[in-house]
């Protein structure tokens, strides 16, 4: 059966004008930071710097040992040691701590004289050192895309922000559009393929205005609308879309590699500026703040001192759930004094509602509208069950948590944290059995 058989897509209140029609504010970085030692899951790094070493904004801090990926410092100042704290994935992690000498002194990861003449390989070398990852939210490196690239047709650059109050890509094409072609134009030397597609949501006409001009001055790069529907932002969602194939495992199999549109515009400054990721765009929205608001802040800036410098929570009591991410896939934190990480795109603040859940009508609402064909309410009955033999059967892997069963549920019952758990154990058993 198709994965995309089930009605899937639903059209969301985005809520949008919250934050897109404000110009990107950069907030000056605090008087510390704290680098996280975290990319995706990963934890294991090789660390560079030791206490009382002065870094630059650029200075390689730590890199990544299973996955090579380097990690840059985002201020210039003084290293203040290791420390323990909170982060997005609600764990104590480790973070280089920083403090901050407020000298913006820069050095450049890369230094390439002649970027317009460089070789595959050595834009694949590019990618590689300067970090690059998914910036969509999976933090992926990207590198690894582009590490054997076979018969590679079509790079598809996915802006499609399909999740509500999130912003930050479409502001970021805005701004950056020369970038963003120009970083796609790299990609596609990179994998050796013949063309690229930018794909954003229909109803933009003010990007799509921009994309379609500068368009112009590329033969083999062209602008998308895909519906506006949630959860198009997937990447087996738009490749389908605009494809109309699908895949087994990943999107190289029909001849694609996708990669989210910050990236693009990161890997355009890396190549050009020396650039590596020291800095995001953050959307910073939802009901529970005063001011939502598009900002670009130093990696490392917890979010309470964002949050402040944006104008505070509706609430002083703060009575409400905080999301790393969007609100349909983004998990909530306990508090607030977690750090923006390099592939944070968003932070959604919403007010407490005091919904009781309902027993379930059985009314499959949530298996015939989610987008991977699985059956959520039985895979939460499986993980009541604590019973991972059925959950593995329900091919659990396959879900993204992308929060369709949550939300299309008459009952409000919260079926994906459920799911979410689920799989979690059944990701538990398996290490267990390796």
């Amino acid at each position: 059966m198709s994965i995309l058989s089930g009605i899937g897509k639903v059209k969301l209140d985005g809520q949008k004008g919250l934050t897109k029609d404000k110009p990107i504010l950069p907030i000056e970085a605090p008087d510390v930071v704290y680098i996280p030692l975290v990319i995706g899951m990963a934890t294991d790094f090789d660390v560079h710097v030791k206490e009382g070493d002065h870094v630059c904004i650029g200075t390689k801090l730590a890199t990544r040992q299973s996955m090579y990926v380097p990690i840059y410092s985002s201020v210039s100042g003084t290293v203040k040691g290791i420390e323990r704290r909170m982060h997005a994935s609600k764990r104590l992690q480790e973070h280089i701590v920083i403090e901050n000498d407020h000298k913006n002194e820069r050095v450049k990861a890369l230094d390439i004289q002649n970027p317009d003449s460089m070789t595959q390989e050595e834009v694949f070398n590019a990618i590689k050192e300067l970090g690059l990852v998914g910036l969509g939210g999976s933090g992926f490196p990207t590198y690894i895309k582009y590490s054997n690239p076979q018969n590679i047709e079509t790079i598809l650059i996915n802006g499609v922000e399909c999740e509500p109050f999130l912003t930050s890509d479409h502001l970021a094409m805005k701004r950056d559009i020369k970038a963003l072609f120009d970083g796609v134009h790299f990609l596609i030397k990179a994998a050796d393929a013949k063309n690229a597609i930018i794909a954003i949501k229909e109803h933009k006409p003010d990007l799509m205005e921009l994309l379609v001009e500068e368009a112009k001055n590329y033969d083999n790069i062209e602008p998308r609308e895909v519906p506006d529907r949630y959860p198009m932002g997937w990447e087996r969602v738009v490749v389908e879309t605009v494809f109309k194939k699908e895949y087994d495992k990943l999107p190289a199999e029909i001849g694609v590699i996708v990669n989210n549109s910050s990236t693009a515009i990161a890997l355009s400054k890396g190549i050009r500026n020396g650039e590596p990721i020291t800095h995001r765009v953050v959307t910073f929205s939802g009901n529970g703040l005063k001011n939502p608001q598009n900002v670009e802040v130093a990696i490392g800036t917890p979010v309470n001192y964002i949050v402040d410098k944006i104008g505070g929570y509706v609430d002083d009591l703060c009575d409400g759930f905080l999301l790393g991410g969007g609100p349909m896939m983004g998990k909530s934190v306990a508090n607030d004094s977690f750090v923006i990480y390099c592939h944070n795109n968003a932070i959604t603040v919403m007010k407490k509602e005091n919904i009781k859940p309902l027993p379930c009508l059985k009314c499959g609402e949530c298996t015939l509208h989610c987008p991977a064909h699985l059956q959520p309410v039985r895979i939460m009955q499986a993980e009541k069950a604590a019973n991972v033999e059925l959950i593995e059967k329900l091919d659990i892997t396959r879900c993204v948590e992308c929060g369709m069963c949550t939300y299309i549920c008459p009952s409000k019952i919260e079926v994906t944290d459920m799911v979410t758990k689920a799989k979690r154990r059944y990701q538990l058993a398996q290490r267990r059995k390796g």
